[in-house]
C-alpha cells in the first residue's frame, strides 16, 4: 500500500504539478499558534509539511531556524509535544504528508523504538535527520523503513557520483536536494547550477527530487520548480514568525499568506 508521500507525488504527476513543501518549527512561536499554522498550511497550498523538531544545537540550520528552535523550546515545546501536534492535526487532515526534520540526539534520548512507534501512531509519514549519514543506517533509517516510515535523505552540490548510490540506497519518499553549500537560508540558489545537479541526481534515482535552501520568494520558487518535482521553503516562513514577535496573534495569518504566494509560484505556468 502506497504511503501518503508516494500517493501525493503520483497525483501531482498526473496533474502535471509540482509539490510545495512548507517548513515550520513545531512550537514556534508558541505551541498554540504553531498548531494554528500547521492546521492552515494545507489550505494555503502546502502539499507536504516539513515540521522541525526543536533542538538546542541545530548545526545545519541558519540563524532563522536556529532562532525558531530557541523560541519553541522557550515556549515549552518538547518532542512529545511535537508528536501530539501531529496527532491533533490528523484528526482534521488524513491526507497531507508530514515529515519530521531534525537531529538524532533527541530521538536517541527518547528511545529509537519508542519514537518510531509513537511517530507512526501519530500519523508521521517520514523523517529527515540531517546528522545521520548512510553509514549509520542501522541506527534509525532501517528501523524506520521497516515500520513503514519514509527516510528522506539530503543530497548536496558536493555529493558526487561515487557517493550518490550510497546516499540513495535506503532513501524513500523523495530526495531533498540542498541547492547551496552551507546552512539554511544563507544564499540564493543559482538556477543553472541547480538544474544541472538535479539532472545528474535524476540519472541515479526514480524518486522525486525536491529543492530547498535559500528559496525565499514566489519568483525563486517558480524558477526552481521548472526542473524539480517540488520546492521546499523554510527560512522565509520562519522569518515571518520572527517579524511578528511583538504581535504573535498575527503570525499564523501572515505565515499562511506567504505560503499561499509561494504555492502559487511553485505551480506558475
Amino acid at each position: 500500500m502506497a504511503g501518503r508521500i508516494d500517493t501525493l507525488f503520483a497525483d501531482l504527476r498526473a496533474e502535471d504539478k509540482k509539490a510545495f513543501v512548507a517548513f515550520v518549527t513545531a512550537g514556534d512561536p508558541t505551541p498554540e499558534i504553531s498548531a494554528d499554522i500547521l492546521a492552515g498550511l494545507p489550505g494555503a497550498g502546502a502539499d507536504i509539511i516539513e515540521l522541525g523538531m526543536p533542538f538546542t544545537d541545530p548545526m545545519a540550520d541558519g540563524p532563522s531556524i536556529q532562532a525558531a528552535s530557541q523560541r519553541a523550546l522557550a515556549a515549552g515545546q518538547t518532542l512529545t509535544g511535537t508528536l501530539d501536534m501531529v496527532r491533533d492535526f490528523r484528526k482534521q487532515n488524513d491526507t497531507t504528508p508530514i515529515v519530521l526534520m531534525g537531529y538524532y540526539n533527541p530521538i536517541y534520548a527518547f528511545g529509537v523504538d519508542r519514537f518510531i512507534d509513537a511517530a507512526r501512531m501519530a500519523g508521521v509519514d517520514g523523517l529527515i535527520i540531517v546528522d545521520l549519514p548512510p553509514e549509520e543506517d542501522e541506527e534509525l533509517c532501517l528501523p524506520c523503513v521497516a515500520a513503514g516510515l519514509n527516510f528522506i535523505r539530503l543530497a548536496t552540490p558536493t555529493t558526487d557520483d561515487k557517493r550518490l548510490p550510497e546516499v540513495l540506497k535506503n532513501t524513500s519518499g523523495f530526495v531533498y536536494y540542498v541547492s547551496i553549500t552551507g546552512i539554511t537560508g544563507a544564499a540564493a540558489p543559482q538556477k543553472q547550477a541547480v538544474a544541472a545537479n538535479i539532472a545528474r541526481l535524476k540519472a541515479h534515482t526514480d524518486l522525486p527530487v525536491c529543492v530547498g535552501f535559500g528559496i525565499r520568494s514566489a519568483e525563486q520558487a517558480a524558477e526552481m520548480a521548472e526542473f524539480s518535482d517540488g520546492v521546499v521553503v523554510g527560512s522565509a516562513l520562519v522569518d515571518v514568525i520572527a517579524e511578528t514577535a511583538e504581535t504573535p496573534e498575527k503570525s499564523a495569518e501572515k505565515v499562511l499568506a506567504l505560503a499561499s504566494a509561494l504555492a502559487e509560484g511553485v505551480n506558475r505556468t
